[in-house]
């Protein structure tokens, strides 16, 4: 179960003074009529995927016993989620030999990564999950097209195709097309659920469930968390909404930077996933809060001195987990020369309770206002609980902040400058016009 803590804003806002506009914003996410309406299939999702499950991991079975390495291609929406999931649960998910090593492609251009994992390939047993809506975005098409066909190469033609799964849309696209026509197992990409969105569908369930995680627990603890921020909960017993409110009132009070801070490394992909879902819901038009993270107590000592005393324009929000995986108990030392005997009988995890209780206390007195999200512990049923919360108020807060959060039109501003410089048909007069301003 994960519970919010807004009790380090009282001095600061008074949450209750935009309730009303907080639960109607809600309320436009259930009814359909606010912007961005034709993707709002996320809202309700956790209900339907559900009977869903048992036939994903029928499916995905024996494909996981089979391999021994998976590279999932995507970009975005299409590998933050399921990413953030892999490295919260299984963080030493490459010494596991009761599933597959999951790898990632397509979320880079880098040529130096690529020749490193095709080269790591050639000793594996290994197979791909494509995710792409349209199949022919940059980074995860052109990935592709080097993994097919190294896969072919080292399997050949008959078998690669039983290697591969296509995560497209029902259907048209080039993935779509070539999913057809050479018969590979095939998920589709719900139209109304848009990529950041899209950790609970089959883009996330699929190479979740290959990895051996509980998806059952992900997707029923997101089903708890939807329940619990309903269009027919009050202000008070909705979390989603609160969360969504505070931010607003903090962003008024010209706090437009938010820090996700974790104490616990394995939240660092969470963090990352949450990073685009409100960098790309609410960073346009001018406006949004722009989202950026940390992990303590590591980061505390490169960016502890700026949350600490430089400009006073952000607020943090931090996620704390009650039970730790494992148990260390500090040993006593005889000479006690590093003086840590005093810690001698404490757990690990006590010691880091304590780091976090006072750091968040030396940030409340350096006037950064802290928000806390406490999780019970660290499992798929939480993950799924968060994400659902995050989903929500990342709704609510782009329909109070004036935006619509369900488009991204900035993201295509780097791509046509891109094809420009690289020659793509269609695109000869912006080439024209790019190479004048690099001369210039």
């Amino acid at each position: 179960m994960i519970q919010l803590d807004l009790s380090g804003l009282e001095q600061l806002i008074s949450i209750d003074s935009v309730a009303k506009n907080s639960l109607e914003k809600n309320q436009l996410l259930h009814n359909g009529q606010g912007a961005g309406n034709n993707f709002l299939g996320w809202v309700n999702l956790p209900a339907g995927v559900n009977p869903e499950l048992s036939g994903i991991i029928e499916l995905t079975t024996p494909l996981r016993e089979k391999l021994d390495c998976i590279v999932v291609i995507g970009i975005g929406g299409s590998y933050l989620g399921t990413k953030a999931v892999l490295t919260a649960l299984r963080p030493t998910l490459a010494l596991d030999q009761s599933a597959p090593q999951i790898l990632f492609a397509g979320h880079q251009l880098d040529q130096a990564y690529h020749t490193q994992l095709l080269k790591h390939l050639e000793q594996k047993n290994w197979g791909i999950v494509a995710i792409s809506k349209s199949g022919t975005t940059t980074e995860p098409a052109l990935a592709f097209r080097l993994l097919r066909n190294a896969l072919i190469s080292q399997f050949g033609s008959d078998e690669s195709r039983h290697r591969i799964i296509a995560v497209t849309d029902k259907n048209k696209g080039a993935l779509r097309s070539l999913a057809d026509k050479e018969q590979y197992q095939t998920y589709v990409i719900p139209d109304d659920v848009g990529g950041r969105f899209s950790v609970l569908t089959p883009v996330g369930l699929i190479p979740l469930a290959l990895a051996g995680i509980d998806i059952r627990g992900l997707v029923n603890g997101a089903l708890s968390q939807m329940e619990k921020c309903g269009h027919d909960r009050t202000f008070n017993n909705n979390m989603a909404a609160q969360y969504a409110a505070a931010r607003f009132l903090l962003n008024q009070k010209g706090k437009n930077i938010e820090i996700l801070s974790n104490f616990n490394p394995a939240l660092h992909d969470v963090a990352e996933w949450w990073k685009q879902l409100y960098g790309e819901s609410e960073g346009k038009d001018g406006k949004g809060i722009f989202p950026s993270s940390v992990d303590l107590t590591t980061d505390l000592h490169s960016m502890g001195q700026f949350i600490q005393e430089g400009t006073r324009n952000l607020f943090e929000t931090t996620i704390l987990i009650q039970k730790a995986a494992g148990d260390i108990i500090i040993p006593e030392q005889d000479d006690d020369s590093d003086q840590l005997n005093y810690l001698a009988g404490k757990s690990m995890d006590y010691v880091n309770k304590q780091a976090a209780e006072g750091t968040l206390l030396a940030h409340a007195d350096g006037e950064v206002p802290v928000i806390r999200i406490e999780m019970d512990e660290l499992s798929a049923y939480s993950l799924g609980e968060l994400f659902y919360f995050f989903e929500k108020a990342c709704g609510i807060s782009g329909y109070m902040l004036g935006v619509n959060p369900f488009d991204q039109p900035g993201v295509e501003a780097y791509k046509k400058n891109m094809f420009a410089l690289l020659g793509k048909p269609g695109f000869e007069e912006a080439t024209l016009e790019i190479m004048k301003r690099l001369k210039q």
